[in-house]
């Protein structure tokens, strides 16, 4: 709320990894997004507006792109701030390749991976903003009109593979494309965001490709130019990740789209999210859907409240529970887990009535009869932040599931389909 800014513009990133629960659910996303800016003190003039993207699959790149050069009377250079690990990084190289970045940035750029732009006391990456001018701004609407008419069927092999691809790893894809292209003789060579910008808190990686000779501006070319910069990622105080190696890391944040797993459990009952989150369902008249969104690479394990605390004694930090690793004398360094209490009433078999965060390893909504009153027991490591999150961001995420599955209290999982921006859906007249 203190930043001396002439304009915030919130960008809620990777909402490719999410399913959608219901018609209309990016909305009420965003809406949810813009509620936390108002509580954390981001409101009035100062927020200019909240968009929701996936900077790794293109969704929402395009129309960022368009609102971020209609703020182009906001004089001043451009900085993408947020937390680890939130993509940041990755939003800036996207924006790098797009009709926000002077066309021939991407030419010098690699140069930036080495040492900073001419004038950069902060040692952070930039590129030069491109003055979005009438005739820019017409040329790019036409070509963005064109390319709406087109069909899955009229992209070229590599496009729709590329495509086929995107769709894998998110639910919602969109592509970033150039109006404004630079001639060049040479071969266009495959572009890799993660090859060309990383911050502070991410390792540089090189390619493999024999060094080139790089064009560098000159100093009429950037001398009144705006500049947009990559900073340093913020560490999150009370996140679990911050007691994890990379290693884990890695297998608790989500990298491709989010399966919900859906468990119908009887008070009694307990659910763990690998050894850094736990959930009982202490007393109620009936059973509840329990509903993990989290990186599928986590496993969940049900037990009962008589052999809980065993199970985790016995398998945190083993193969059942994958997270932490490293046997009994990683879990001597390991927080224990503290307990919260909580009290639900349902609102119905189809709607959650409120998520369980554990921390930055992922959310369980619950869902109960409408009226039944629920007493649970939540756990995550101590020193990290358990947050009871009403109403649900996903509240119809229980009904994405399959058949129950014989003899267990989990259901089939089933994944949503991908749906692709700025393509017409084949067929449709």
């Amino acid at each position: 709320p203190d930043v001396p800014a002439a304009g915030l513009l919130v960008v809620g990133n990777k909402v490719d990894l999410l399913p959608a629960d219901s018609p209309g659910h990016l909305g009420r996303l965003r809406q949810r997004v813009a509620a936390a800016c108002a509580q954390a003190g981001l409101r009035g003039a100062p927020l200019v507006d909240v968009r929701l993207v996936s900077a790794k699959t293109g969704f929402g790149l395009e129309g960022l792109v368009s609102r971020l050069q209609r703020s182009w009377k906001c004089a001043g250079d451009v900085y993408l701030l947020g937390a680890t690990n939130s993509g940041k990084s990755t939003l800036f190289n996207t924006l790098l390749r797009s009709d926000y970045c002077k066309s021939r940035a991407p030419d010098a750029i690699d140069r930036a991976t080495v040492s900073p732009w001419p004038g950069t006391t902060l040692n952070l990456l930039k590129f030069p903003i491109i003055n979005p001018t009438c005739d820019r701004i017409f040329r790019r609407q036409e070509r963005l009109k064109e390319e709406a008419t087109k069909t899955e069927d009229q992209l070229s092999s590599e496009e729709r593979k590329y495509l086929n691809h995107l769709k894998k790893q998110g639910y919602l894809v969109g592509e970033v494309g150039r109006t404004f292209q630079r001639q060049k003789s040479s071969p266009v060579v495959d572009f890799d965001p993660d090859m060309l910008s990383y911050s502070i808190d991410e390792d540089p990686r090189h390619s493999p490709r024999k060094h080139e000779e790089r064009e560098e501006f000159t100093h009429n070319e950037v001398k009144d130019a705006r500049w947009c910069f990559d900073t340093p990622g913020i560490v999150k105080e009370n996140c679990v990740l911050n007691l994890l190696t990379e290693k884990e890391v890695k297998l608790v944040l989500p990298t491709c789209a989010i399966i919900p797993r859906t468990f119908i459990l009887k008070p009694g009952m307990v659910l763990f999210l690998a050894a850094l989150g736990r959930v009982d369902y202490l007393q109620g008249e009936k059973p509840a859907w329990f509903s993990v969104v989290a990186s599928n690479l986590l496993p969940v394990h049900i037990a009962t409240l008589s052999n809980a605390d065993a199970i985790y004694k016995k398998h945190a930090g083993q193969e059942l529970l994958k997270v932490p690793m490293g046997g009994e004398e990683r879990m001597k360094e390991f927080p224990p887990l503290v307990p919260q209490d909580i009290t639900l009433e349902g609102i119905g078999t189809t709607e959650a009535v409120a998520d369980i965060k554990l921390s930055s390893a992922g959310w369980v909504a619950v869902t109960a009869h409408a009226e039944e009153k629920l007493l649970l027991r939540a756990y995550t490591p101590k020193g990290t932040a358990l947050v009871v999150r009403e109403p649900p961001l996903l509240p119809y995420i229980s009904t994405i599931r399959g058949a129950r599955i014989a003899g267990t209290a989990a259901y089939r999982t089933k994944k949503p389909p991908s749906l692709v921006e700025n393509l017409k859906t084949t067929g449709r007249k």
